[in-house]
């Protein structure tokens, strides 16, 4: 079957759904229920394991920690009330809430089957992370602290000792790898707490078929109120299904089966999106969207050692390291990314016409700072001075992709044809190419990062020298002594603003040496129906639940 009988056929069942989708699932008997898909799956609910948005997302249901990040990014409290951090950097102080209490649960052998979130137990739950035998994959946040430094003073004072200052510490402890557990539960599941989880977050668990169904509800003892002194959340549950085909699971949400829907698939954006990317009308009139900035860059990188290595044996010795980066710079130069948002992906997000820093963030490069825009004429100079007049001489270039994105490279390998770029396209699958670029055996390869933690610093630590990988995110392999000073320097500066000049020096430093090909700065579109109010979002794509209501 062709794509354009698809999207006939996808066509046909959306007006034949929309005819019946003001007739509202009544599932739940009057209950205020939020349902969504997760296609990527759920493998585990202990927030150990929480590396990828869709444990992420269940996660921040079940669980809290110190601190959490608010809707423009700052750190705020959570559990944690207040906090102090020493003259020299090293030392971080919490004085945590009294009043959090842990999901019901009968191992906890009291009255009321629950017991108060005290010190003791962050001091618990960070030790865990760093446990060899748990092999989390958050290890890495702990990285920098030092021998025993945790320690639980008393109830409700918690401390962390740094090896060496690390201004972005309070934003690393945000993430769901550093949400508090409790030891007699954990200890009792063993492995198998996975299935069995209990927190103290907004909802608690209650059903899970892997593979089917996810039931989230309400926890009834949460410790946050509204503005008008509310007990949160609103909803009764939270209910998650696992359809694996997208298309099947946007009819779904078409037919009112599910309550939102986060991004789009190529599969149907052309239904559903203009070209400038707003809702087309007939959407438009049935639910809304909400869009902002995703702390996502996409792009195409080069593994510096092995592209250099193998222009030079291709070019018979002609290529030298020098001469290579002005292919690479010549890539840069050699497609319209203003051309591909706009056609390829339907408006959604923004041109890489900047560093790797991504628009959202305080230290995205302004116009004109530096970075590439689609410059033919300058593309062609430089291929020129490389050695290469119109191409000639310059093997083809290998470009490694995923099916996901092949569609994007055939464009960029076509744009690049006319100014005498000839590339070769190799699609394989996301978790192959993942292994490739970490044990370096790819040359040209597509990427993406999407922020850890919101600081600029998180997209320089892919240029640290230190940081090659497989050991590190340093895919590129890249090499700077004057780069290496800046990101020491940064990581141990506390001002804010200055943070960002120097990580924005490092940016444009990088950038002039073409390791990579920034694509785009990614945006976040969220789906709803008309009748749900509240929800809360970021630029790290947070899925806050707590204020959200049905109004039908």
């Amino acid at each position: 079957m062709t794509i354009h009988s698809q999207k006939i056929i996808l066509a046909a069942a959306i007006l034949c759904m929309t005819a019946v989708s003001c007739r509202r699932n009544s599932e739940g008997d009057g209950k205020m229920i939020f349902r969504y898909n997760e296609s990527a799956g759920i493998a585990t609910l202990d927030p150990a394991y929480a590396k990828d948005q869709a444990l992420i997302w269940a996660c921040s249901q079940i669980y809290n920690g110190l601190v959490r990040l608010d809707t423009n990014l700052a750190v705020e409290p959570c559990i944690a009330k207040k906090w102090t951090v020493s003259s020299d950097g090293l030392t971080y102080t919490f004085t945590l809430r009294d009043d959090v209490f842990f999901h019901k649960n009968p191992l906890f052998k009291t009255a009321d089957s629950t017991r108060v979130v005290t010190a003791s137990d962050f001091e618990y739950s960070f030790g865990r992370i760093t446990d060899d035998e748990v092999a989390s994959p958050g290890l890495w946040i702990f990285s920098n602290v030092a021998e025993n430094g945790f320690k639980a003073v008393d109830d409700t004072t918690f401390v962390v000792r740094l090896k060496e200052p690390f201004a972005p510490m309070l934003a690393l402890l945000s993430m769901p790898y550093c949400s508090v557990v409790p030891r007699e539960v954990v200890e009792h599941y063993g492995s198998d707490f996975r299935s069995h989880p209990v927190g103290t977050g907004p909802f608690h668990f209650q059903y899970w078929k892997e593979g089917v169904k996810l039931v989230l509800r309400r926890n009834d003892n949460y410790f946050e109120h509204d503005e008008y002194g509310n007990r949160l959340p609103y909803l009764d549950a939270v209910a998650v299904t696992f359809i694996i085909d997208k298309q099947t699971a946007f009819l779904e949400f078409v037919k009112g089966n599910l309550d939102f829907m986060n991004s789009l698939d190529a599969s149907y954006k052309d239904e559903i999106l203009t070209r400038t990317g707003q809702l087309k009308p007939k959407y438009a009139e049935k639910m809304d969207m909400s869009s902002i900035p995703f702390l996502n860059t996409e792009y195409l990188g080069f593994n510096v050692e092995r592209f250099d290595r193998e222009l030079y044996e291709a070019t018979g010795g002609r290529c030298d390291a020098a001469k290579s980066r002005l292919v690479r710079k010549a890539i840069n130069y050699g497609f319209d990314r203003a051309k591909m948002m706009k056609y390829m992906r339907n408006g959604v997000g923004r041109p890489g016409e900047r560093g790797m820093i991504p628009f959202g963030l305080s230290a995205y490069a302004v116009e004109g700072e530096y970075g590439y825009n689609y410059n033919p004429q300058k593309s062609r100079e430089l291929l020129a001075a490389a050695g290469f007049a119109d191409g000639k001489g310059l093997p083809p270039l290998k470009l490694t992709t995923t099916s996901s994105y092949a569609d994007l490279c055939k464009y960029i390998q076509q744009q690049l044809s006319l100014v005498g770029i000839e590339t070769k396209l190799e699609v394989t699958p996301p978790a192959a190419l993942r292994e490739q670029m970490a044990q370096g055996k790819v040359s040209w390869f597509r990427g993406s990062w999407i922020a850890d933690y919101p600081d600029a610093e998180n997209y320089m630590t892919l240029f640290y020298s230190a940081n090659h990988s497989p050991a590190g995110p340093n895919y590129t392999h890249y090499t700077s002594k004057t780069v290496d000073q800046l990101y020491r320097k940064a990581v141990r500066e506390t001002d804010a603003g200055k943070r960002a000049e120097l990580c924005r020096s490092i940016d444009s430093t990088v950038m002039q040496e073409a390791p990579l090909v920034v694509l785009y700065y990614d945006q976040i579109l969220h789906f709803t129906h008309k009748n749900i109010r509240g929800l809360r979002t970021n630029a790290m794509n947070a899925l806050d639940l707590r204020y959200v209501k049905r109004t039908d």
